[in-house]
């Protein structure tokens, strides 16, 4: 296993724990939508780096909205 996708692997444990109600499909999802845009291929071609960026930047947003509610 690569060091990026460990990272990645790290980054969606974060993601669940921000998002609980969501199911990691819907993370994988939202990730690659983020990375590529809102197009089918998104899934299969973002690459480890690229779905690293956009979960940061989701995990950047789920922390904030997190921090406003408590």
């Amino acid at each position: 296993m690569t060091t990026e996708r460990q990272k990645l692997l790290r980054l969606l444990a974060d993601l669940s724990e921000q998002a609980p109600d969501m199911r990691l499909g819907q993370l994988v999802a939202n990730i690659a939508t983020l990375a590529l845009g809102a197009k089918v291929q998104a899934i299969w071609d973002a690459e480890d780096q690229e779905l690293a960026v956009a979960a940061h930047r989701l995990l950047d947003h789920y922390q904030r909205r997190n921090a406003s509610v408590a």
